[in-house]
């Protein structure tokens, strides 16, 4: 295959994805509209929320790149069977990607403290970010391998898919758990 043609079949095949990625970025901006009330109520709220955004992309960034080069050397097969690889990577993703949100909750309440702003409780931060944690790590991993594996066996590189399909969901899933963590954490306090 030519550079020209390998060009084109990699934006043939991220475009569609990349316009999709586009429209979710879109809706998650929509939800953060919608939370501008809870800022009020929950103050260090707006400095968890990109970088909560930002460590599912890295967790489950890492997650897809590790499934994708399972894919390409055949020892990951497009499927959900158990697969001792699958298991251990989706089992590292899912702490991991608990286990950071725990650490931003307590980081922002900390450093939120130091600075000398105003903070909501540590236990109100801790349980937003765990409820949005867990929902969200569940969401993106099925979510995940099921695209991924989709793509696989309708010709399309993972490599590719990774990076969009990541983004999108962590956006859109994101934003929203984090509203219904909200909210279940104001039903509850």
């Amino acid at each position: 295959m030519s550079v020209r043609e390998e060009f084109w079949s990699i934006y043939r095949e991220a475009l569609p994805i990349l316009l999709i990625a586009l429209g979710g970025g879109l809706f998650a901006g929509l939800v953060l509209e919608g939370m501008v009330e809870s800022v009020e109520r929950f103050p260090g709220l707006l400095v968890m929320i990109p970088v909560f955004l930002a460590t599912r992309g890295n967790v489950y960034g890492a997650l897809g790149g590790r499934i994708s080069s399972g894919l390409h050397q055949g020892l990951i097969e497009p499927k959900f069977e158990y697969d001792q690889r699958l298991v251990n990577a989706v089992t590292a993703s899912f702490i991991n990607g608990i286990g950071i949100s725990l650490v931003i909750g307590i980081i922002t309440w900390l450093a939120l403290l130091l600075l000398g702003w105003e903070v909501a409780a540590l236990y109100e931060l801790v349980g937003i970010m765990l409820i949005a944690g867990v929902l969200t790590s569940v969401v993106l991993i099925f979510g995940l391998l099921a695209l991924i594996f989709a793509g696989f066996k309708y010709g399309y590189d993972p490599d590719n898919l990774v990076g969009p399909i990541v983004t999108t969901l962590g956006d859109i899933f994101g934003m929203l758990f984090m509203l219904f963590a909200i909210g279940l954490v104001e039903v509850l306090v």
